[in-house]
């Protein structure tokens, strides 16, 4: 039998986290509902869990803490941000944090799974990756995707799932452009604005990741992607 989806769902508003917990446990997956960010980092430490759904605004604890807490422990578990807000720092700070998707409410019980579903497809799908080529040796760099790995001079940096996405993307067009679209519909499955700015934040991580060494560069061009030039 499959393994059910475990699910944190940390929702203050007691009306709405008992609904969302009914409707994700009817369609099928195994959700823990808490009242506030304390108490869903203290279930997260106790318990393995494969998606988070984590409430901005939160007593004791709100839900941009919470995700840094649990990226100290997990770099790589999903999560998606609810918020009764719609400003765009809010966003933008999601973003930062590695938020795979972030929803406003009021939202359908029906966007927030198919939002799930595309996530979890997308992660789904980067495991079951061509395994034509999985390590790239650039400049001095040198990246393994299936071990999430960058190292520099022997100097390691862990990747995120969808960094190491986005770098072999790169990495299979070197020198050339990658077009915006190609890339948010290859990793992220669709391209939405929310998407292209979550893409824009990778970018920037990768960006930094890859300054040590000056024959390296990933350039933007305007109105059309990216392109990491190699000399």
């Amino acid at each position: 039998m499959q393994k059910k989806i475990k699910i944190l769902l940390a929702e203050d508003d007691k009306n709405l986290g008992n609904v969302l917990q009914a409707y994700l446990s009817a369609k099928g997956f195994d959700t823990q509902l808490t009242a506030n960010g304390k108490e869903a980092l203290e279930s997260f430490k106790r318990n393995e869990y494969d998606f988070c759904i984590l409430d901005i605004m939160m007593p004791v604890m709100d839900g941009f803490t919470l995700a840094k807490e649990i990226r100290k422990m997990d770099k790589e578990i999903p999560f998606l941000f609810l918020t009764a807000k719609s400003m765009q720092e809010d966003k933008i700070q999601g973003l930062e944090l590695g938020a795979d998707d972030y929803l406003t409410k009021p939202f359908s019980m029906e966007e927030l799974l198919l939002r799930l579903k595309a996530i979890m497809r997308r992660i789904e799908n980067a495991g079951n990756v061509n395994t034509d080529k999985m390590h790239y040796d650039f400049g001095k760099y040198s990246f393994d995707y299936n071990r999430q790995l960058l190292v520099f001079n022997k100097k390691e940096q862990k990747l995120t799932s969808k960094e190491a996405d986005l770098l072999r993307l790169l990495c299979q067009n070197m020198n050339k452009v990658l077009d915006r679209s190609v890339a948010l519909n290859k990793i992220w499955y669709d391209d939405s604005y929310f998407n292209a700015r979550s893409m824009d934040v990778y970018i920037t991580k990768l960006r930094k990741y890859l300054k040590e060494d000056p024959t390296v560069e990933l350039i933007n061009v305007h109105g059309v992607g990216f392109k990491l030039v190699v000399e």
